[in-house]
């Protein structure tokens, strides 16, 4: 499978501690990489290894002790509108119906209200939501939830999409329905997306390639690259043999 190599985001020796009275909490250990255009990168590490706080560093909510984080060749200082964020937990306003959350950051960017309700209406569609527009947030189970936190990064025209373990507190059944979601919508409306999980399956059947990270600090323990076309097969023979190497090299709790 061929990936683009047009480089979006350079991730360049990234440090980061924190510190609290007397001690200091050594998160990010001299962290390296690039992310593609239009390919669906894996932060995959052990829970509390500094992944989160290397996916707020990338998107400008949090600083690096040392390092750049550089979008198209330039570093960023501070956050840009083409990076948009989808997190665990989405606050998503409650007293706001599903279209007047999902047009929530266009509107705050001034875009005239016809225009922003097209594209909500359009993301509303894609992600499958079609004849909940009215709906709010209670009446939505937690995979709607986050169908309407992806139509809401994506509305929000942001070219790379930063998802920080957006599947973690669904029920298998649920995971494994927005795991083939999010590849659905993906290939659909092409966008850089940085993923971050503690789940090894999960990494290898939605992601291009894969970032290893150790145990906190993180550091980058290998790279690698899953050439299985889609959809993929979690029984596959292919499938099983990435999953035991990668599994072999991490330090991750199965």
């Amino acid at each position: 499978m061929e990936h683009n190599t047009e480089i979006r985001l350079s991730i360049k020796n990234i440090y980061k501690t924190f510190y609290s009275k007397n001690e200091a909490s050594h998160i990010i250990d001299n962290v390296s990489f690039d992310i593609y255009d239009n390919e669906f990168l894996i932060l995959l590490g052990p829970g509390y290894c500094g992944k989160t706080v290397l996916l707020n560093i990338i998107s400008g909510l949090e600083f690096s002790d040392k390092g750049t984080v550089e979008l198209d060749g330039k570093i960023l200082y501070k956050p840009d509108p083409k990076i948009g964020m989808v997190f665990q937990k989405l606050g998503l306003m409650p007293w706001k119906t599903v279209i007047e959350n999902v047009e929530l950051g266009a509107k705050l960017k001034g875009e005239k209200k016809d225009i922003r309700r097209e594209k909500a209406k359009y993301f509303i569609k894609l992600v499958g939501l079609d004849g909940f527009e009215n709906a709010f947030p209670s009446q939505l189970s937690g995979g709607m939830k986050q169908r309407v936190g992806i139509a809401r990064a994506y509305t929000n025209d942001s070219e790379i999409l930063l998802m920080d373990e957006p599947f973690g507190q669904l029920d298998a059944q649920t995971r494994y329905s927005m795991q083939n979601e999010i590849i659905r919508i993906w290939e659909k409306e092409k966008r850089t997306i940085v993923f971050v999980t503690s789940n090894l399956e999960e990494a290898a059947y939605i992601g291009d390639r894969i970032i290893l990270f150790s145990s906190r600090p993180a550091k980058v323990k290998k790279i690698y690259k899953i050439n299985m076309s889609r959809p993929r097969d979690m029984m596959d023979t292919e499938f099983l043999n990435i999953r035991k190497t990668i599994s072999d090299n991490s330090d991750l709790v199965l």
